[in-house]
């Protein structure tokens, strides 16, 4: 059954607010290992907001918290502190009976698709088992149900009495998509869907997601390191590090107009297909084109989440920090010069563009000299 798309001329409401949202993991020790000596901060005071039927994308690299982020907004782990809003009722501690009916209306696609399907039921009964949990009866039964949602998904309705061994990575992440929409939700946390898949097979997959985003209406955070994926899926894009959003907005100003550093070094490394130098063009007398842009490899290894940099949590591998980026912590907010609804937070923000960075540019030096070695 599909659902009414929303129209570009329509305002898109709110489905899912997070505010301040934190996440600290405890750290034990001493003996007998019961006392509490410090805390993993996995998420740190973010707000986030998706909005009804949109597709929402959360990048940063491996340890940024972006896994952590999706299963507090599912409620698959409670929060330390914030609040979490869905279409305007709190369900920050709600237990579980008031959880019980938004939970069909949230669900979520599992970045292993080898270890997020029971091995021992069949295809038919991990799609089917949202719907018994629920007491989901559709209209012509579960199995036909079952059936309909596979082939959905791009699988034979045979398969229904296979079982998850039978099939390769691509299709097992098909059948998790698929459990995913057996209850008609409202939005689905994606977390990092086809990180696990062979390069020739998540095209398949993301094309898939958004397939059924845009004909089914429904919300995605999708959840991912890959900045290509991410701009291919998402309409709306956030970066993360260490635990704290550090830039959002829509897709053209964050890959086109970044402002924050950290954004700038992740774009960097996204590699250019049609991208020319100019030297080389003027080898061979054609006209130049579109200069390459600077790499970017920052220097040092990013900080422990257990104790985080004060102030601004990137300084520490940063070009432009100064004395204040220690001091104060950046609020996330518009800078000069932004669209609407791009926020960054740095005290420096770069210019809006994706020029060269000049002599200031932090690179390591042993990357800088095999870059001269190659040229």
């Amino acid at each position: 059954m599909t659902r009414d798309v929303m129209t570009k001329d329509e305002p898109s409401k709110a489905l899912l607010v997070a505010e301040g949202l934190t996440k600290h993991f405890p750290v034990m020790g001493g003996f007998p290992f019961r006392r509490r000596v410090g805390a993993v901060q996995a998420v740190d005071g973010i707000d986030l907001t998706v909005r009804e039927g949109e597709s929402f994308g959360l990048v940063g690299e491996s340890g940024c918290g972006k896994s952590t982020t999706g299963r507090l907004l599912t409620r698959l782990l409670e929060p330390t502190a914030g609040r979490i809003s869905y279409r305007g009722q709190d369900i920050t501690h709600a237990n579980r009976r008031a959880l019980a009916p938004i939970r069909s209306q949230i669900q979520m696609i599992f970045q292993d698709p080898y270890s997020s399907l029971n091995p021992r039921q069949t295809v038919g009964r991990i799609i089917s088992g949202p719907m018994e949990i629920n007491a989901i009866r559709p209209r012509g039964g579960r199995e036909r149900r079952v059936r309909e949602l596979l082939e959905t998904v791009g699988l034979n309705p045979e398969h229904y009495n296979r079982f998850p061994h039978e099939f390769s990575g691509g299709q097992r992440q098909r059948i998790g998509v698929a459990r995913a929409l057996a209850l008609e939700p409202k939005l689905i946390v994606a977390d990092e869907p086809v990180s696990a898949l062979d390069v020739s097979i998540q095209a398949q997959v993301v094309n898939l997601l958004q397939d059924l985003q845009r004909d089914l209406g429904i919300a995605f955070l999708f959840i991912a390191h890959d900045l290509a994926v991410v701009r291919h899926f998402s309409q709306r894009v956030a970066v993360m590090y260490l635990g704290k959003i550090v830039e959002v907005g829509d897709r053209e100003s964050i890959y086109t107009r970044p402002r924050h550093p950290y954004t700038h070094a992740l774009l960097s490394a996204v590699p250019e297909a049609d991208a020319l130098l100019d030297e080389e063009n003027a080898d061979t007398g054609a006209t130049p084109g579109t200069p390459r842009r600077e790499r970017i490899r920052l220097t040092g290894d990013v900080p422990s989440p257990i104790r985080p940099p004060s102030g601004c949590r990137f300084r520490t591998r940063c070009w432009k920090a100064q004395e204040r980026c220690a001091e104060v912590e950046p609020p996330l907010v518009r800078i000069d010069g932004s669209t609407e609804g791009h926020l960054t937070a740095c005290h420096f923000p770069e210019a809006p563009t994706l020029a060269a960075h000049g002599e200031g540019t932090v690179l390591d030096p042993e990357f800088r000299a095999a870059e001269s070695a190659k040229d």
